[in-house]
């Protein structure tokens, strides 16, 4: 049975199929590099806009609040009086002692 094609035309087919498929994996590849590049931009531009975000609502929220209030004087500073003192014991009684022998 003869051979429908050369050696070299069916090598140059497969070198040609291999060819193809390399360029297919290096484009796929170089789009997953673009695209992770892409994401991670997107991502920190939108982290820092939420950070700013959160500063400037916190800025706004301390401006928009009352400050708490400073103690005025009074008008009429009353005078407390003061503590009375307890007199002190004289003399704390001692224990009566008895002569006997403790048991």
């Amino acid at each position: 049975m003869a051979a429908r094609g050369s050696k070299n035309a069916q090598q140059a087919r497969t070198q040609a199929e291999r060819a193809r498929l390399h360029a297919a994996r290096n484009a796929w590849h170089e789009g997953q590099l673009r695209r992770r590049v892409r994401d991670n931009t997107i991502a920190s531009i939108v982290g820092g806009l939420i950070v700013v975000a959160a500063i400037g609502s916190q800025v706004a929220h301390a401006q928009v609040t009352a400050p708490e209030p400073t103690p005025s004087p009074s008008v009429a500073p009353s005078e407390s009086p003061a503590p009375e003192q307890t007199p002190a014991p004289d003399e704390t009684p001692a224990p009566e002692t008895t002569d006997a022998p403790a048991e």
